[in-house]
């Protein structure tokens, strides 16, 4: 894209209810993403306009890539190791799975941290009941699930880490909380300790939904239900907001040829959705990305 800050409208991608995590290929010039109610993980090869998508028995929320092209895919009942190799409904290996403090939570955001550890956070999925029930986990490089490492959490969302891997970044979605905290993160050891208020959209506009950092250190959080992407500087400063088509942003990832483009997945609401809302759109905001990290273990995939 040529035009900073044009945003464009990927009608080939199809349109979602629930469209979330974006992750760029760059091996296959793709960009995928899920469709959560649709229990779909979608793929779009940008240069030639192609669509696959596959199916699952559950919902999937978030997923990351092995070196060899393999998923590891945080769903309704706990982690998964996937073979994107097949086309139609997919079949996945139920990995690790936590114990879940409350009836109807599914994994919802989720990554990789720089060395290749897969993060994922729960969520109550009836968000009216704004249940804290939700917790962070980490899933290690030797297929290990870890007790909670942030627990209290009602819609967890927004990981990301610095550029240098000492600092991690996550949110909560909810309407009460609308919070974004910074952590220092141990890269050896992938603990977060010092967590404090890095933004508090209280004070700006939507709720922080999914992230992404990009090479300068900043931090672009999706504004909720405000039809915003907002950029905080390392210091939680907002330096840059701009406006989408669709009201509700869920996550947003660097992609292209040179980590460029900026594409942003969106959630279609229940009700009064306009014509753009549910589709993934694309933007060059005139800095580059960092390249997303594989998952460092071996997965068993069908």
């Amino acid at each position: 894209m040529s035009s900073a800050n044009r945003v464009e409208r990927l009608d080939s991608g199809g349109r979602a209810t629930v469209g979330e995590c974006p992750v760029w290929r760059a091996e296959e010039g793709a960009l995928y993403w899920v469709d959560i109610p649709a229990r779909r993980i979608v793929r779009l090869e940008i240069a030639n306009a192609r669509r696959t998508e596959w199916t699952f028995a559950e919902q999937v929320a978030c997923f990351a890539f092995d070196a060899a092209g393999h998923v590891v895919a945080g769903m309704e009942s706990g982690m998964f190791g996937v073979n994107l190799q097949s086309l139609g409904d997919a079949h996945a290996i139920k990995l690790a799975a936590p114990e879940f403090p409350a009836p109807g939570m599914r994994f919802n955001d989720g990554r990789c941290d720089r060395q290749g550890r897969f993060w994922a956070g729960t969520m109550v999925q009836d968000m009216s009941l704004a249940s804290p029930a939700g917790a962070l986990y980490r899933f290690d490089e030797t297929g290990r699930l870890s007790a909670p490492v942030v627990d209290g959490l009602i819609t967890q969302n927004g990981l990301a880490w610095s550029p240098d891997g000492r600092t991690m970044y996550l949110s909560d979605s909810h309407p009460q909380r609308r919070l974004v905290w910074a952590f220092d993160f141990d890269p050896d050891t992938g603990t977060p300790s010092a967590r404090r208020v890095f933004a508090d959209l209280h004070h700006y506009t939507g709720r922080p939904d999914g992230a992404a950092v990009d090479a300068d250190g900043c931090y672009w959080t999706c504004a909720n239900d405000a039809g915003r992407l907002l950029r905080f500087t390392p210091q939680g400063k907002l330096d840059r907001e701009i406006a989408l088509p669709a009201s509700k942003p869920s996550m947003c990832a660097f992609g292209g040829s040179d980590l460029s483009t900026l594409f942003v997945t969106t959630i279609r609401p229940a009700s009064n959705a306009t014509e753009d809302d549910g589709y993934v759109f694309a933007l060059n905001p005139g800095v580059q990305g960092l390249p997303e990290p594989h998952y460092a273990g071996m997965l068993p995939v069908a």
